[in-house]
């Protein structure tokens, strides 16, 4: 099972989330990272709420194949659609129970019934002590605590 740091955090939420330097971290530690992306004026921008840290293409390209990019807004969604040959791991939604990533992979979001073989979002804010063993069915989970886990499952990314 894969385990995918929700916004490069480590060991719980934190004050440098999406910061270019804490991806940076949390990739150097093992973890797949997913990150939140803006597209604004002709610019990247990593940030939750809004684009807050600045980043360019080549940033994108040299960590692709550990990040899982969600468009926080059309303009980035569009943006990565139309730039095929990257091959980019993104995918866009807000509430929706089930989204498909551009590497066909199920993005569950928190609280709605897992699938086999999908990405289970943050089960620690949802599941109790006793359920978190049904997501050793799941292709990864996205954690804000992936240090924790990482101990519990054996992880296809460390």
């Amino acid at each position: 099972m894969k385990i995918i740091s929700h916004r490069g955090n480590l060991s719980g939420p934190g004050q440098r989330e999406n910061h270019p330097d804490q991806i940076d971290l949390c990739l150097k530690s093992g973890f797949e990272c997913e990150v939140d992306l803006w597209f604004e004026a002709d610019n990247l921008l990593l940030g939750h709420d809004f684009g807050e840290f600045a980043i360019n293409m080549k940033w994108l390209k040299d960590r692709k194949s550990l990040l899982w990019i969600h468009c926080k807004n059309s303009e980035a969604l569009e943006y990565l659609s139309e730039i095929d040959d990257l091959k980019l791991n993104f995918f866009w939604h807000e509430n929706d129970s089930y989204t498909l990533t551009s590497s066909n992979k199920v993005w569950v979001y928190p609280g709605r019934e897992l699938l086999p073989r999908s990405v289970a979002v943050l089960p620690e804010l949802w599941l109790s002590e006793e359920e978190k063993s049904g997501i050793s069915g799941c292709f990864a989970i996205c954690t804000d605590y992936p240090e924790k886990y990482k101990s519990k499952f054996t992880c296809a990314n460390l």
